[in-house]
């Protein structure tokens, strides 16, 4: 108990003769920190990391931190340097795969005007299709019950909010119908949301960094013989 002739205490530094000293506070809980790299794509990755570094330089809350900063940054420039990487190589690869669709969309229109020539000289026989190198149809028959869409896939889009689907054709297919779901074990949150006439389809407008679950099924002429859903493939969106 401070007395009025104790070593740094002065008759009006505010402490009575009685005072016990200020009672402890309440200990506040230690917060956690929350990144959310999960959720991230590669470049709000990389500019999280450089925030991070720049906020920490000098830092006196921060004296020794563990990395480096050092190391931080030399993580930094190999991610930022193979993001570019990858976003040249897509590119590239997006390009080659638009060239290659020309040149066989180009190939595909002469092979259809050379079938229509063989079958016009030729008369429809089949023998003389065949000695040109080519096959012919077979009658029509009834497809009946579509089945079951199988190896359904999904991956990342070009772009945030984009999933691309692929799946295995089903014979007599009219065309597809694209559900999706983030409740899948509930029927009523399945929802309608494309269709396509090819056995793959890019979903748009879809939010990114939430889990979605997709289904498909094939649709026939008659509604009666439409295929049964695929199981459902899943993917969190880019």
């Amino acid at each position: 108990m401070p007395n009025y002739d104790s070593p740094g205490v002065s008759y009006d530094s505010g402490l009575f003769y009685d005072d016990t000293g200020t009672p402890p506070t309440k200990q506040q809980p230690m917060a956690k920190v929350r990144l959310g790299l999960g959720r991230m794509s590669p470049d709000e990755i990389v500019s999280l990391a450089n925030q991070v570094k720049t906020a920490m330089t000098g830092n006196a809350n921060f004296t020794t931190p563990n990395p480096t900063l050092a190391a931080l940054g030399a993580a930094i420039t190999t991610a930022t340097a193979k993001v570019a990487a990858q976003k040249a190589a897509q590119l590239a690869a997006k390009q080659a795969t638009e060239d290659r669709d020309t040149a066989l969309t180009a190939l595909e229109s002469l092979l259809n005007q050379e079938a229509s020539y063989v079958e016009n000289v030729t008369g429809g026989d089949p023998v003389k299709i065949a000695s040109a190198g080519m096959s012919t149809k077979n009658p029509a028959a009834p497809v009946g019950a579509l089945g079951q869409v199988q190896n359904l896939s999904l991956s990342a889009g070009d772009n945030a909010g984009r999933l691309d689907m692929n799946w295995d054709p089903v014979r007599g297919a009219k065309n597809y119908e694209v559900q999706s779901s983030i409740d899948p074990n509930t029927d009523a949150n399945w929802k309608l949301i494309d269709t396509s006439s090819a056995s793959k389809l890019t979903l748009t407008g879809l939010t990114s960094g939430q889990r979605v679950w997709i289904r498909v099924r094939a649709k026939a002429p008659k509604k009666v013989n439409d295929g049964a859903w695929s199981d459902p493939a899943t993917k969190i969106v880019p």
